[in-house]
């Protein structure tokens, strides 16, 4: 049977919940084996969590060098002779900021056909699904080679179960650093959120947030309603919120279940970010604003009012 190689990433030793739907999309594509690599993380801890999804087995990939963890270029030498190791010619990963680094050496390293923020796989017949032109036009793409890369977007596959019993190992991959470079710090966001293209529920804000300090009204909401916090290219230009919280054509593309516009009027550009959301609720005060035509739910009112009352009523249920 065919082996298919899946990426696995964790956040602070766990899982990512985006990790689910993806490997959905590489069982439901392949027909084959489903064998899991973590880098420099043990195996048994995902183990109970990747089986539900039919990953057969878990391989810790570890080598010599300490900074495995944190770099990319070390990372991907060693994940190439994982796959030489267990013969597996296909890796499919989540086409997050550190799975599109990480896949693209690796397939450069194996001069294999790269395909990344896929919403579709076909492994077998080796044809990927890709959104073009901010989701005007669907394309399906004929890889090419003896190898596959393909990264699939966060969200765009809804994970279905599909339990087995798991095997864990560790592959020691012939891996040294050679001492050019030495990682002294990592440091983070600061941030607890979940990164925008992961996010199952996102509130965004527009330019009628009219400051960065008001953003605070976003931020309070979203931590008790277990969102993360984005922006419109309006609030970003008018710096409001960094280049990094930006939904849209030229920011960030999401796919979460639930997604709260919060005074946001609905302009092509931004809801070509945000159109393949699972549910869309807009709050605004303008009854003319087109994004109520694109929304789901709609809540005519000011955004200052109603975000409040949202956050103290999640307040509310959570005694």
């Amino acid at each position: 049977m065919r082996r298919i190689g899946i990426l696995l990433e964790l956040d602070n030793g766990e899982i990512k919940e985006s990790n689910y739907g993806m490997i959905t999309a590489a069982r439901e594509a392949g027909g084959g084996e489903l064998y899991g690599f973590v880098m420099g993380v043990d195996a048994a801890a995902c183990k109970s969590s990747v089986q539900r999804y039919g990953i057969s087995r878990v391989i810790e990939v570890a080598a010599e060098a300490e900074d495995l963890a944190v770099r990319p270029e070390l990372q991907a030498v060693a994940l190439v002779a994982a796959m030489n190791s267990y013969d597996i010619r296909s890796l499919v990963g989540l086409s997050s900021s550190r799975g599109k680094d990480l896949m693209a050496r690796v397939a450069a390293r194996l001069d294999a056909s790269l395909a990344l923020d896929c919403i579709g796989l076909d492994l077998e017949d080796r044809i990927v699904t890709k959104s073009h032109f901010s989701g005007k036009t669907i394309a399906r793409l004929k890889l090419t080679g003896d190898k596959l890369i393909c990264g699939v977007r966060p969200n765009a596959v809804e994970p279905q179960e599909a339990a087995c019993e798991a095997e864990c190992e560790v592959f020691r991959a012939p891996v040294k650093d050679d001492g050019r470079m030495l990682i002294k710090e990592v440091k983070g966001s600061g941030s607890d959120q979940v990164e925008l293209t992961e996010a199952n529920i996102i509130i965004t804000g527009g330019r009628p947030m009219g400051s960065a300090e008001n953003f605070s009204l976003l931020n309070e909401c979203a931590e008790h309603l277990g969102a993360t916090v984005g922006a419109s290219r309006a609030a970003v230009d008018s710096g409001y919120a960094p280049h990094s919280m930006q939904v849209g054509q030229t920011g960030k593309t999401v796919s979460p279940k639930l997604y709260l516009a919060c005074g946001l009027s609905g302009s092509v550009q931004h809801f070509a970010g945000m159109k393949t959301s699972k549910i869309i609720v807009a709050i605004n005060n303008d009854e003319h604003a087109p994004i109520f035509g694109k929304s789901d739910y709609g809540i005519l009112g000011d955004l200052f009012e109603v975000v409040p009352a949202l956050t103290e009523a999640l307040k509310e249920q959570a005694v």
